[in-house]
């Protein structure tokens, strides 16, 4: 981890020293850029960050982590859609230091990327003594519902459904990305494929409500398409309570970052873009 701590920061370095345009910008909802502290300044007001990340994007992660340490003053409960409901009592134990970290490798099914991009975050949280939540509806149970649709979860055990958003929840299929999403289907499973990810977006709401604490900032990671336009985790959460203070954080790559193309405006509340050109963590 040391080895590919020194390349990511050698990598940064680099996109500095030739130009500070070269590796990434961050900017507002309106296009215009933002510098690192005043988008801190911002966040420190809000009750859920969701930070949407392009699971293989160096940058999207260093970012987290950057953004995380620097919210550390909040007293940040965090959560990931990298980590499966019921696996939480794992993911406890790991924090707590009951188990080793090779039982947590071992059980946890971890993602294939989980050694560099987010056992960091993981390492942060545990080495503050705040709480890390496994926030994401278990895969079998998303897969259910992509092959026989939300019904497919009725014949499911009321154990199971513990790990997933309370039954029934509302699926807004008129939701511009849900539509979008619905339609690349071509009648091909395109309603299960919506439904699949409510179920995920629902979940995710669902436990971060279940897990934040008055007057602390929850920062969750996501797939950015999970948050992208004020919509999935960000509708279920605003459903659920509408007084919430939610801001977003998307990820996207352009070939100049230097401004914000037109189709990336209004995404979210500060929108990380990220050269094209930048390696992949796979």
């Amino acid at each position: 981890m040391k080895n590919y701590t020194y390349l990511l920061l050698l990598i940064v370095f680099i996109s500095f020293s030739f130009s500070e345009n070269l590796g990434f910008e961050i900017y507002n909802e309106k296009g215009k850029k933002v510098k690192y502290d005043k988008m801190i300044k911002e966040l420190n007001e809000a009750d859920i960050i969701l930070f949407g990340e392009l699971h293989n994007n160096p940058i999207s992660h260093w970012m987290q982590l950057e953004v995380s340490e620097s919210m550390l003053d909040r007293n940040p409960v965090f959560g990931a859609e990298m980590f499966e409901a019921d696996n939480q009592v794992l993911l406890t134990e790991y924090m707590e230091g009951l188990i080793s970290a090779q039982n947590f490798e071992d059980q946890m099914r971890l993602w294939k990327n989980n050694e560099t991009d987010y056992q960091p975050l993981v390492e942060l949280a545990k080495e503050n003594h705040r709480p890390f939540i496994a926030t994401n509806v278990p895969r079998r149970y998303a897969s259910i519902v992509f092959r026989s649709g939300i019904q497919g979860l009725d014949s499911v055990s009321d154990e199971a459904k513990k790990w997933m958003a309370p039954l029934p929840f509302d699926i807004d299929m008129e939701l511009p990305g849900y539509k979008s999403m619905a339609e690349m289907g071509m009648g091909h499973g395109g309603d299960n494929i919506v439904q699949s990810q409510a179920l995920k977006d629902a979940t995710m709401a669902y436990f971060i409500l279940q897990n934040r604490n008055k007057g602390e900032v929850f920062i969750h990671f996501n797939g950015t398409y999970h948050s992208n336009n004020f919509e999935g985790i960000y509708h279920y959460l605003m459903e659920a309570d509408p007084t919430l203070k939610i801001m977003t954080i998307s990820s996207v790559e352009q070939e100049d970052v230097d401004s914000l193309e037109a189709e990336n405006e209004n995404l979210s509340n500060f929108i990380l873009v990220i050269n094209e050109r930048m390696t992949k963590t796979y």
